[in-house]
């Protein structure tokens, strides 16, 4: 594979990105630029992620316990839209992973879960009553 540049990709780059695609939903490109991005593709997704022993499912909830237990509520709202778009985990369950975390890392930050559980949950609703109207009108006629 080459990038946009002509230039080779390793094997772990597109081993790595065709992974993170997988966790996130995304379709980002192998080509990004950068150190920072490519520690991210080619070690962290494609040899930690990759790694086996733990489905998909399990590391989301290790990430979540974890992430929860930072305070890291923008990235916990990436990672509870990626279950749920993965099917991994449902609304429900994170709220249960929240009600569990509190009783180990303390209700503030366990709250900072839930409360981004409560974004994604809204962000979700919105896009799909958006979507629903979109379809339900009619298409302009063009002259």
């Amino acid at each position: 594979m080459t990038d946009l540049n002509g230039h080779s990709i390793s094997e772990a780059r597109t081993r790595g990105v065709s992974k993170m695609n997988e966790v996130y939903g995304w379709n980002l490109p192998a080509d990004v630029p950068g150190e920072f991005f490519a520690v991210t593709a080619d070690h962290l997704f494609a040899d930690i992620w990759t790694r086996p022993g733990l489905s998909m499912r399990d590391r989301r909830l290790l990430l979540l316990g974890a992430i929860t237990a930072q305070g890291q509520t923008d990235v916990a709202k990436i990672q509870i839209n990626a279950a749920i778009l993965n099917e991994e985990l449902t609304e429900q369950q994170v709220e249960e992973a929240a009600i569990f975390l509190c009783h180990y890392t303390g209700w503030p930050l366990a709250t900072g879960l839930n409360n981004a559980l409560i974004s994604v949950k809204s962000d979700r609703r919105k896009a799909a009553r958006a979507a629903e109207k979109a379809a339900t009108e009619p298409t302009p006629a063009k002259d």
